[in-house]
């Protein structure tokens, strides 16, 4: 079975309004996010938005678009809304992938659906790395997973776990936040109300595990780059890009 790539894009991010649709070398981020995804095995590659904007320049790029709710509070809401307009079976895989990843791997993409197809009693499956820095250790901003002997996720925090992880035992493991999903599972997620522990942690897939959805986390098998967070961010894929 394949999968389907659903882009989430907003225009109105805090720190750099207007994201997905910034310059680099010559094309928007949202287009380099894009033609990353479309190199991936995926059977289909959509964005979803619920601005003009974007969706005026994603279709002057040949990428398919799908309008949405102006209401909803996040991208997974989101991207369950075009699963529903795509008319996708409960049994089908989507893939979340964030519009700010323009260095996103293909190779990533294909690994996190492959990882949901080998896994019928996952609902959701994710990426993870090893910190190698003590400061992301203790960085809230870098979000922390733990895992059992099966790989399923125990629980996220930005908090320092577990206790006494440090960057020289490798023992403290980075979530990277690309998702696959059942989309059986997106049509319950948008049901269930913010769980205490997600409003807490700020981490929406708390809201999965607290409703009972294993979800298996794997290391990724490439070098998984950050995304576009700020103007550092940027400035630095700019550069990179423009070689």
């Amino acid at each position: 079975m394949g999968f389907t790539v659903i882009i989430p894009a907003r225009y109105g991010a805090q720190r750099l309004p207007g994201k997905p649709l910034l310059d680099i070398a010559g094309k928007p981020m949202l287009q380099h996010t894009y033609e990353r995804a479309r190199a991936s095995d995926a059977k289909e590659v959509c964005i979803a938005t619920d601005d003009k904007r974007i969706k005026e320049v994603a279709e002057s790029f040949d990428a398919k678009v799908f309008m949405t709710s102006d209401q909803h509070r996040s991208g997974t809401d989101r991207i369950q809304e075009v699963a529903r307009q795509l008319g996708l079976d409960s049994d089908e895989m989507v893939v979340n992938v964030q519009a700010d990843e323009p260095l996103i791997p293909p190779a990533a993409i294909n690994q996190v659906a492959a990882n949901l197809m080998q896994r019928s009693e996952a609902g959701i499956a994710t990426l993870c790395e090893v910190i190698s820095n003590q400061e992301e250790v203790e960085d809230p901003n870098a979000v922390k997973v733990v895992v059992d002997a099966e790989g399923f996720a125990l629980y996220f925090s930005r908090s320092t776990i577990p206790y006494q992880a440090s960057a020289s035992a490798q023992n403290c493991y980075r979530h990277v936040g690309i998702y696959a999903y059942r989309v059986a599972v997106l049509n319950q997620f948008v049901h269930w109300p913010p769980a205490e522990l997600e409003i807490s942690e700020k981490l929406e897939q708390l809201r999965a595990l607290f409703n009972g959805i294993k979800v298996h986390v794997e290391a990724g098998a490439v070098q998984i780059p950050a995304g576009v967070d700020t103007e550092k961010d940027l400035e630095a894929v700019r550069a990179l890009l423009s070689g």
